[in-house]
């Protein structure tokens, strides 16, 4: 029989990234689980990935907040809404506990789950639950999204993560290339270009490439300038994130800074390193099937020591 579910996880980039082990969870434990899910347009590709997602539904709250009230974003959340209640659900999952995903749970029929009052980030959020669930917040990421949706389902989850990101993976042979991603949107998260040369010198020596990955025209300048003294380097084109997905499958290794981006990495299972100085590997710490390396914390980036000696350790694998 049928169990039809939607999911409520629509940003950001990396939050997808550590949904998708739940997902494989719920397929693996729910009989007949249809799984739709309610995702940002920016980041609709992710869900689709996943073979055991029924339908990502779309959604552009990032571009209607900015003018809530225009004709044409008016039309589209009208058209948003009879998408959402043309299908009654078994259960409604929401894995954001935000007001804005309340918005979007609101508009939907079926039994509605989510965190309770001491669990969620917004705990206003937990009013608008039929059902209601507590989940330790301060854990990583994974951990917390794959105990909900258990909790939510009645099962015991085990086992390492399942990120359901085969169809990069399997037989896809590794190349001698590095991906980078030495940019952010917030200055915050940078980290000093005498250190990121120190790691383009060392990956040099090991006789790889290097493929620099940069989110938009001022993150691209930016690269572009760190690597000009490199011949070996390139920054590598904006592309969609499937593109992106595509890039790093195959790389011998990745280092980035805290971002989407450095978590697709380590769930494609990459050996990947992830440098933090402005949020705290606590709660997002980098998951995957290979190695993985979360250095720094808020406020403290990691030396250049520690990165080159996690540097070393991965490219001997």
């Amino acid at each position: 029989m049928t169990k039809k579910i939607l999911i409520v996880r629509s940003s950001s980039l990396g939050d997808l990234v550590h949904m998708l082990p739940a997902i494989s969870d719920i397929a693996k434990h729910v009989p007949g689980a249809m799984i739709d899910w309610v995702a940002e347009d920016a980041f609709k590709e992710i869900p689709s990935w996943h073979p055991a997602v029924h339908e990502v539904i779309p959604m552009a709250h990032r571009r209607w907040r900015k003018a809530w009230m225009s004709a044409q974003s008016k039309a589209e959340r009208k058209v948003f809404k009879e998408k959402l209640s043309a299908t009654h659900y078994d259960v409604v999952l929401d894995m954001q506990a935000l007001m804005k995903s309340i918005w979007v749970v609101r508009q939907t029929k079926g039994v509605r789950h989510g965190l309770n009052w001491k669990s969620a980030r917004e705990p206003l959020a937990s009013l608008f639950y039929h059902v209601k669930h507590k989940v330790n917040f301060w854990q990583p990421a994974v951990t917390r999204q794959r105990l909900l949706a258990a909790a939510a389902f009645g099962y015991e989850y085990s086992g390492e993560p399942d990120f359901g990101l085969q169809r990069f993976t399997e037989g896809t042979p590794i190349q001698d290339y590095a991906i980078i991603m030495p940019s952010a949107s917030r200055d915050d998260k940078l980290w000093p270009q005498e250190d990121w040369f120190a790691v383009f010198d060392r990956l040099t020596q090991a006789g790889l490439h290097l493929k620099v990955l940069a989110g938009n025209d001022k993150e691209a300048a930016r690269a572009q300038d760190i690597i000009k003294d490199y011949p070996n380097a390139e920054v590598l084109p904006r592309m969609n994130l499937t593109g992106v997905a595509q890039a790093i499958a195959p790389a011998r290794i990745m280092i980035g800074l805290d971002s989407g981006l450095t978590h697709l990495s380590a769930a494609l299972g990459r050996p990947t390193i992830g440098i933090y100085s402005a949020s705290t590997p606590v709660r997002t710490p980098l998951v995957g099937a290979g190695f993985t390396a979360s250095l720094g914390d808020r406020g403290v980036p990691p030396s250049r020591e520690i990165v080159l000696s996690k540097l070393e350790q991965a490219l001997q694998l």
